[in-house]
């Protein structure tokens, strides 16, 4: 029986990784659905722009600790239960596989960069605390969340390459980095084009028919 409990385990972190706070917390806040504005992407930078700084912080908070919280667990009780690092790879890549893809929310995602780093983070302090670090620097410089996004994970998981080397954390850490990075294909062309925003910039509607998606999709 111990050999089948990385899936039930995986299964709740997926499910922890749903709970699309974007939305949740605008929704508690009688703020816009932020999938109806900027970016449409339901993440604490869109949700920046509706100009709560309150529900960006928490969002990015709760975003975050839905994959620090089931990888902290399963590496602090995982072990006397047989759970060892095949786990904790599953578990980090669960929970940023229900960010991306929530089963409350019809599989309409955001791009998952706090739920990664919190999963990181979970994983190793250490590495959490210099990617977390590598984001705010390139922040700092550029003023862009994509691009700050993308050099972040590249750093966390080629780093942890490159200290532990190919084990299975690595290739949950250079899964989600590469599904982190599809994600912002995007933006990446908005920055190749010069007309990314930037952090702290107005938001601006979505187009009409995305608008209109983020409405019905509001309502269910």
């Amino acid at each position: 029986m111990t050999s089948l409990l990385p899936l039930p385990v995986a299964l709740v972190a997926y499910l922890v990784g749903s709970l699309s706070f974007a939305v949740i917390v605008s929704r508690a806040m009688g703020l816009s659905d932020p999938r109806t504005y900027g970016s449409g992407n339901p993440g604490a930078t869109n949700v920046l722009r509706s100009g709560s700084k309150a529900a960006a912080i928490l969002t990015l908070a709760l975003d975050a600790l839905k994959g620090y919280v089931p990888v902290a667990l399963v590496v602090r009780f995982g072990p006397a239960h047989g759970l060892g690092e095949g786990t904790v790879a599953l578990v980090a890549l669960a929970a940023f596989l229900g960010h991306l893809w929530p089963v409350f929310f019809r599989f309409k995602g955001g791009k998952g960069v706090a739920t990664a780093a919190g999963a990181v983070l979970g994983i190793d302090p250490l590495l959490g605390a210099a990617t977390l670090a590598t984001w705010l620097i390139i922040v700092a410089f550029f003023r862009y969340s994509s691009l700050a996004s993308i050099v972040a994970a590249l750093f966390a998981a080629f780093w942890h390459v490159l200290t532990d080397g190919p084990d299975v954390i690595a290739l949950a850490l250079l899964a989600i980095s590469g599904l982190l990075i599809w994600r912002h294909s995007a933006n990446i062309k908005r920055l190749f084009a010069g007309t990314e925003s930037r952090i702290g910039s107005k938001a601006a509607p979505v187009s009409s028919a995305a608008s209109a998606k983020g409405r019905r999709a509001a309502r269910h």
